[in-house]
C-alpha cells in the first residue's frame, strides 16, 4: 500500500471508529470519510467527535459540511493565488520591470 493511500485508510478507519464509539452506525463514518476526502479534514473532523462528543447525527453532519466549506474555500483561495502568480509573471516577462 502507498503511504498516501496507507495515511488515508488510518484517517478513515480513525473517523468511522469514532462515529462508531459514539454510538452511530459505522456506515455514517465511511460516508463521512468520502465526503471530506482528505487524510487532514477526516483528522479534524475525528478531533471534533473526540472532543464535541455530539449526541445528534445533524450535528456530526453539520460539521462535517462546515469541514468540506472551509476545505473548499481554502482550495479556491489557493488556486487564485496560483493564477495570480501567473499572471504576474506573464506580465513582468511581457513588460519587464518597468524600470528603465
Amino acid at each position: 500500500m502507498a503511504a498516501g493511500q496507507a495515511e488515508w485508510t488510518e484517517a478513515r478507519d480513525g473517523l468511522v471508529r469514532a462515529v462508531r464509539d459514539l454510538g452511530f452506525p459505522e456506515e455514517l463514518g465511511n460516508e463521512i470519510a468520502k465526503n471530506l476526502g482528505s487524510p487532514k479534514a477526516m483528522g479534524r473532523m475525528t478531533a471534533y467527535l473526540h472532543h464535541v462528543k455530539p449526541k445528534k447525527v445533524e450535528l456530526v453532519v453539520d460539521e462535517m459540511l462546515a469541514i468540506r466549506s472551509e476545505t473548499e474555500a481554502w482550495r479556491k483561495k489557493k488556486a487564485c493565488g496560483e493564477a495570480g502568480m501567473k499572471y504576474n509573471g506573464m506580465h513582468y516577462g511581457l513588460y519587464g520591470s518597468g524600470e528603465e
